[in-house]
């Protein structure tokens, strides 16, 4: 019989994780803990990415600066400077235990162009089939605030959903998510698994270090864009690594022989079936395996995720303008169909051919303007996004006509939709925006998966 399936595991560590907040010294320990976990989880069969913040920490200690200045060409350098440092940190532990590791440094543009995107995709497949460990970081020295990701939670969460990685651990100082704050109420409870990330009622007050920039709240929206990718994703505490060991090994139990023989017995007994990725699986339905298991936060992914080019539309892209459709032209975007200009109830902001939208549905057209300008009434909801087949300008001359009058509007006429369907993603119903970015938290997203880019890691 076939051992356990080998998992793709991302871990992600935060710039607190990597050094002392106070002292900006490298926490050795734990990166050595870290370096350990991660060659034991290759040698186990598993292929691993670490996504590494703390180049500007590091830069801090080399140049002897007390606190993280607030002005970008000083963060930009010192990010220049401590990225070299914590690479050759990184290089050599690994090469105490003899594993080759990869520097990748991405930004935002890197993920919008979807050629460097799935160059992307592939040189970090190509890296693990090569039995290398990947290591990622937001290329600071270059990035500002309109190409930023913003943390590198967000990071590790696209890093993950790009090459279909099965599990995403979020490294953090506490054991798991809580419901009320554990430092100021001792009768706080854990919560060890979450199946509804949008009903998920936990503590977020926990702010990020000094040096950082994430938090709590942001590994939420780390947790909400990887699990609608269809990856698991664990909250658990970075001073003990070994936990993400005992984590996948208690993932891979669910997996086997005995636990296939309880599966197959209690379908031979007119049980629902229970053949499920061991992913989806609740930690209640497992207690009766032998593995340890360390206390953690596990959220569940998405039963129907959503890849490649749709999540790339959701999340790799940054919207320039938005298209308000009516109630109809929903239905139809989501009976699969595309969305054409007699849908289109308005247009806002400048954006070209090819560009990317959001998708929003307002409850009701109006036939004259109101006072604000508006051509609808009721509020407007955001429901996906979309890559364009015309400009704004086009589109705000064509809206509410039927698309044989396209060429006698504008002069020609390339496609009788102002978007195809296979350049429409749609969010879920339980979800609403966004990309993340530095202003909004967004909400999971939802679509199909039948495209077929990628391989699974």
């Amino acid at each position: 019989m076939r051992g356990p399936r080998s998992l793709g595991v991302v871990i992600k560590l935060g710039t607190s994780s990597i050094v002392d907040e106070k002292t900006h010294e490298p926490l050795l320990s734990i990166l050595t803990s870290i370096v350990e976990t991660a060659v034991r989880l290759r040698k186990d069969g598993h292929k691993v990415i670490i996504v590494s913040s703390g180049a500007i920490g590091v830069g801090l200690r080399r140049m002897d600066v007390d606190k993280r200045p607030k002005h970008l060409s000083k963060l930009q350098a010192l990010a220049a400077i401590g990225q070299c440092r914590l690479m050759s940190l990184w290089d050599s532990l690994f090469t105490h235990l003899r594993q080759p590791i990869a520097q990748i440094l991405l930004t935002r543009n890197d993920i919008a162009d979807r050629s460097r995107y799935l160059n992307a995709q592939n040189t970090i497949h190509e890296l693990l089939d090569m039995g290398v460990i990947p290591i990622v970081n937001e290329n600071d020295t270059l990035a500002v605030s309109e190409i930023k990701f913003g943390d590198n939670d967000t990071l590790s969460a696209i890093t993950a959903a790009m090459v279909h990685a099965d599990v995403l651990f979020l490294m953090t100082d506490v054991d798991c998510l809580y419901d009320k704050n554990p430092r100021t109420n001792p009768d706080a409870q854990p919560i060890e698994v979450v199946e509804d990330i949008g009903q998920l009622v936990a503590d977020v007050s926990q702010a990020g270090s000094s040096l950082g920039t994430g938090g709590m709240s942001t590994k939420i929206v780390a947790a909400r864009l990887a699990t609608s990718a269809g990856v698991t994703t664990v909250i658990t505490r970075s001073s003990n690594p070994g936990n993400i060991v005992k984590i996948v090994k208690h993932i891979q139990a669910s997996r086997s022989p005995a636990s296939l023989a309880t599966q197959a017995n209690a379908e031979e007994q007119g049980g629902a079936s229970t053949t499920e990725d061991p992913l989806s699986t609740s930690t209640a339905s497992l207690a009766d395996l032998t593995v340890s298991i360390p206390l953690h936060t596990r959220f569940l992914p998405s039963p129907h995720p959503v890849r490649d080019r749709y999540f790339w539309i959701l999340h790799g892209l940054r919207p320039h303008g938005t298209i308000y459709i009516d109630a109809g032209a929903h239905r139809a975007l989501t009976g699969r169909a595309g969305l054409l200009p007699v849908g289109v109830v308005d247009v806002e902001g400048t954006f070209a051919q090819q560009e990317a939208v959001r998708i929003c549905v307002v409850e009701k057209r109006r036939t004259t303007p109101a006072e604000d300008g508006k051509l609808w009434e009721g509020a407007a909801v955001e429901v996906g996004r979309a890559l364009v087949n015309y400009a704004s300008f086009e589109i705000k001359q064509i809206k509410g006509h039927q698309s044989t009058e396209i060429k006698s509007l504008i002069g020609y006429a390339d496609s009788e939709y102002i978007a195809q369907r296979e350049s429409i993603s749609l969010f879920s119903r339980e979800s609403r925006p966004a990309t993340p970015s530095r202003e909004a938290m967004p909400e999971v997203a939802e679509g199909s998966a039948d495209e077929g880019e990628g391989a699974a890691l």
